[in-house]
């Protein structure tokens, strides 16, 4: 069996943050709280949670952008969080990211064609000005723009054009790993689908491993091969993508799956509905035993004292809950 490119092991990301009151003593923020998972070689694990569950401080803790807390990411075999900073800005070629805000993860002051070219410059420097041009041409024709766009500025263009240019900032250098952070949630709907499909043409083409972060499920199950649930920095269920979908373990899984709106109106009235209690609770005070006893409906005295571990529920299939079986 080929090992993993990506080897994730108890990964937490605390954060201190200052506590209410001038004497109150600092509190932790659990945003990532020991989540473990393999990549493989061109496979997309999508990540899926409502806002506030840790999806983006998980990919950027990945990337090595946050630091961690405790645990380990192994890229190739090798501890990325062990490597000094020359190292690791080395290794950066290979794990490469695609922001949510495609407008405000561009610099406003530079063109297009600087934008795209600024990993060239910073990896290869032995390229000349004609050869990196050319390079970057070559991206804007694969993500679908025109090179005769190079000169323009981000105002000049669209949502979706300016999510083009992150992408081909983010593929002009080949990478191996491409983490992307709800990279359609902030466009119309009428362009997420070209995002997606480019993306996955990208995939297809280069061989790419993809961590694909968003909160929407049905954009999910189109593009991932395994499918990872985060609540409140915790793993509730990991599974490949058809056996997540057709029969998920986990109540918080279910009230996901149930929200995704069905296009035929029968079916969706006629669909089971699981509805979950109350908002999602701080992360600062995270309910006790499972995190997601207080809008469970199946919860009970166990889980406000046990922590759920996540273990097997069928082939490559895991759930952290303790009446899984139920």
């Amino acid at each position: 069996m080929t090992a993993p490119l990506l080897q994730v092991r108890d990964l937490k990301v605390h954060f201190s943050v200052r506590g209410q009151g001038l004497f109150a003593a600092p509190q932790t923020l659990k945003a990532v709280d020991g989540v473990s998972f393999n990549l493989a070689s061109g496979e997309t694990l999508g990540i899926v949670g409502e806002s506030g569950c840790g999806k983006s401080t998980l990919g950027r803790a990945v990337l090595q952008l946050l630091p961690a807390t405790a645990g380990s990411v192994a890229w190739l075999g090798e501890e990325l969080t062990a490597l000094d900073k020359a190292t690791l800005k080395a290794r950066r070629q290979d794990l490469q990211i695609v922001f949510q805000d495609p407008l405000a993860s561009l610099d406003p002051r530079m063109t297009a064609g600087n934008i795209i070219a600024e990993p060239l410059r910073n990896f290869h420097s032995d390229l000349s000005a004609l050869e990196r041009k050319a390079r970057v041409k070559e991206m804007m024709d694969q993500v679908g723009l025109l090179p005769t766009m190079i000169n323009r500025y981000p105002h000049e263009f669209s949502g979706g054009q300016c999510q083009r240019i992150g992408i081909a900032r983010a593929m002009i250098l080949n990478p191996k790993l491409v983490v992307c952070d709800e990279p359609v949630s902030a466009l119309d709907v009428s362009i997420r689908a070209q995002i997606i499909n480019l993306l996955m043409d990208l995939q297809s083409r280069l061989n790419l491993s993809m961590l694909f972060i968003s909160h929407d499920l049905s954009v999910v199950r189109h593009v991932s091969r395994r499918v990872m649930v985060l609540y409140l920095g915790k793993v509730m269920e990991l599974a490949d993508r058809d056996s997540l979908y057709a029969a998920p373990h986990h109540p918080y899984t279910k009230a996901l799956i149930s929200a995704v709106p069905i296009p035929d109106p029968d079916t969706e009235r006629a669909k089971p509905r699981v509805v979950v209690n109350d908002d999602l609770p701080s992360p600062l005070n995270p309910p006790s035993g499972c995190v997601f006893r207080t809008r469970c409906p199946k919860a009970t005295g166990i889980c406000a004292k046990v922590t759920p571990i996540l273990e097997p529920a069928g082939p490559g299939h895991d759930v952290a809950c303790h009446h899984w079986r139920d």
